[in-house]
């Protein structure tokens, strides 16, 4: 029977269950990947299930959202995050080293392998032939401790592509033409498996673009060929060793099929403010601009920086232009530097930031109100940028750098310049003393965490109650992201692991009131959230899940839920529902109170669960919990249910 590559890689790793599309399987994790901002909840829960050291082959903490330094805040996370990875024998990736994806890919990639990410980008790694998933923080903490990724088996969807993209088009015109097919949603309960010619023409950077916005159309992941692309890759970084091809077998099939011919695409642009809301270049050209931001887990590559230093060399930005540009990792901006390009990017404007998120998370580089900042990031969110009403546009490297040269959205092809063809340096600087290895067991069992008054526990979590009585504290609609509920920024993330401090800022841009009704509610059973389609897209932040949930939530009616977020909510003992009949979600109102009764046995009989309105109506509702999400959903969380299982 011929496999697809998607088929191949799960069956080499699965070591429970059936792999059809919607049975359970799990996952053996060979690798682990943690970012500052989500790793310090993962070590702390870590810490909470009474472990010593991570029982898997590789974990790696990177630092790379929390980076201002205004205050002392988030160089104590530094500190502690150094601590734990010395407790725990963990790889520890410097402040200042690079972002968690580009850095994990070109140290540790390695094809056939399975990583878990505390972060909704973690996908990325799929360019290189991994199997790579975004998670909650308390998943990760469970692959640390030796348990499978368990998730339910997606669809495959494989994508052809033919021809060979264009002068001034690139990946991330690729990855957004798929955006302006599928939306925000046409990913979820699907992986994205590209094959095809068309992929001769895609480094293995340029696969890590697309890879890494799979996670925009809500993707479970996206997987590209282990093919010479990578080999060549891996050689570059002095890791050949590690590669191992890995294809689809001739003729496999797919749950479903499209194409992409590459050679007909043209310059496209995500408008505000959503990755999905796409459209050509040409159609927005014009636009006067404020901001070029040139950087992020999405454009990570050499290249992706060089193009743009060829673009403006002999030129200035525009004096209204801020252009920005933020390295992805310090080795990139060695081999810029050491090829003469950060000079040209100085001597045309640039404003230099260290490598790192950054502005991508709000964390500096913020635009102007209102006016429009193009941004070669995966999102653009309201207010993501760190400016509340701010005007994002996403779009690549080439019309960035085009329009910080003009003035204006401008599509690059009319710069009236030939194509700058970059190739990568002839001897690429590698350069990892950066990445500081873990200690030894012996060693690192004396070590002590360095925690601080904002470097709080994880808050207890009760059970879940066979009867609830809730008022509905919270209604939203449709596409509610994770930076709705829990805001980006400099002046909330240093809060971020600081559970019961960050519970004051739970959806300060949706209804500030929120935090004060859910605590009114809170001594008389805790609260109810009601919402619209896609809730909790976005980055997989667990505490999204964590602060509603200490300040009194436990149940969220939806019309449907992000993948993560719905584990998320899972992991810490919401339970999430959704409307039978999804005119119920227009007739329920905030304020009302709904009742369950014999919750347990509901969720444990099958997938229907009522609630009881205060006018004596019903509400049917489902779940899609397996058994095993049953227990722990109603043990109160995973922290509680391994602790369980480790003590039996």
């Amino acid at each position: 029977m011929a496999l697809n590559l998607t088929q191949k890689l799960i069956r080499s790793r699965v070591v429970e269950g059936d792999p059809v599309p919607g049975a359970e399987i799990a996952l053996k994790v060979d690798q682990v990947l943690l970012q500052d901002v989500l790793g310090v909840l993962a070590m702390l829960e870590f810490e909470a299930m009474g472990l010593d050291r991570v029982r898997v082959g590789l974990a790696a903490q990177y630092v790379d959202h929390n980076l201002v330094q205004t205050d002392h805040m988030n160089a104590d996370e530094h500190l502690f995050l150094r601590s734990a990875c010395q407790r725990f024998g963990v790889w520890y990736s410097r402040p200042g080293n690079g972002i968690s994806h580009p850095v994990h890919f070109a140290r540790f990639g390695k094809p056939g392998d399975v990583l878990v990410g505390s972060d909704s980008h973690t996908p990325a790694a799929g360019a290189m032939g991994m199997l790579a998933f975004g998670a909650g923080g308390a998943d990760v903490a469970l692959a640390m401790a030796g348990e499978p990724l368990r998730l339910r088996m997606p669809r495959v969807r494989g994508i052809r592509l033919t021809g060979a993209l264009p002068d001034w088009v690139s990946a991330k015109d690729v990855v957004l033409a798929m955006l302006r097919r599928h939306g925000t949603e046409g990913g979820v309960g699907w992986i994205f498996e590209y094959h095809g010619p068309g992929l001769a023409c895609l480094s293995a950077m340029d696969r890590h673009v697309i890879a890494n916005m799979g996670a925009e159309m809500g993707c479970t992941t996206t997987v590209f060929p282990a093919d010479d692309a990578v080999r060549d890759y891996l050689r570059s970084e002095g890791r050949e060793g590690d590669f191992t091809a890995f294809t689809a077998d001739p003729g496999a099939a797919y749950d479903a099929e499209e194409e992409i011919d590459l050679s007909a695409l043209e310059p496209l642009i995500a408008l505000p403010s959503s990755p999905g809301n796409v459209v050509s270049v040409r159609e927005a050209a014009g636009r006067e601009i404020y901001q070029a931001y040139i950087g992020s887990s999405a454009n990570p590559g050499y290249r992706d920086f060089a193009v743009v230093a060829h673009t403006v060399r002999g030129r200035v930005a525009h004096d209204r232009v801020s252009l920005d540009i933020n390295p992805s990792s310090r080795q990139v901006l060695e081999n810029l530097a050491a090829e003469g390009l950060v000079g040209d990017l100085v001597a045309a404007g640039a404003r230099l930031h260290q490598a790192g998120c950054n502005g991508c998370i709000g964390m500096g580089q913020a635009p102007a109100t209102g006016r429009i900042s193009l941004r070669t990031v995966p999102r653009n969110f309201p207010g993501r940028s760190g400016t509340r009403e701010d005007s994002v546009y996403l779009c690549s490297p080439e019309t960035a750098a085009a329009s910080a040269l003009t003035g204006v959205i401008t599509d690059p092809r009319t710069l009236g310049m030939p194509y700058p063809r970059v190739a990568p340096p002839a001897k690429p600087r590698v350069n990892a003393s950066m990445l500081v290895p873990p200690l030894p067991a012996a060693e690192s069992n004396v070590v002590r965490l360095e925690k601080t008054e904002n470097i709080a526990s994880i808050p207890a979590l009760g059970a879940v109650p066979d009867t609830l009585v809730l008022p509905v504290a919270l209604k939203v609609g449709d596409d509610i992201s994770t930076d709705d509920i829990v805001p980006a920024g400099n002046r909330v993330m240093p809060y971020w692991s600081n559970i019961p401090r960050l519970c004051g800022f739970m959806y300060g841009g949706v209804d500030a009131e929120y935090p004060t009704r859910a605590r009114a509610a809170l001594a008389a059973g805790g609260h109810a959230i009601v919402a619209g389609n896609n809730y909790g897209q976005g980055s997989s932040r667990e505490n999204a899940a964590l602060a509603p949930r200490h300040l009194g939530l436990r149940v969220v009616l939806a019309r449907s839920f992000a993948r993560i977020h719905w584990q998320n909510l899972i992991n810490f003992g919401v339970v999430p529902l959704t409307f039978a009949d999804p005119a119920d979600h227009d007739r329920l109102t905030r304020g009302e109170t709904l009742r369950f009764e014999g919750l347990h046995a509901a969720l444990r009989a099958g997938p229907e669960v009522a609630a009881t309105r205060a006018d004596g109506t019903t509400v049917r509702l489902r779940h899609a919990l397996s058994p095993r999400q049953v227990e722990l959903l109603l043990a109160g969380g995973v922290i509680n249910w391994l602790r369980d299982r480790l003590a039996a």
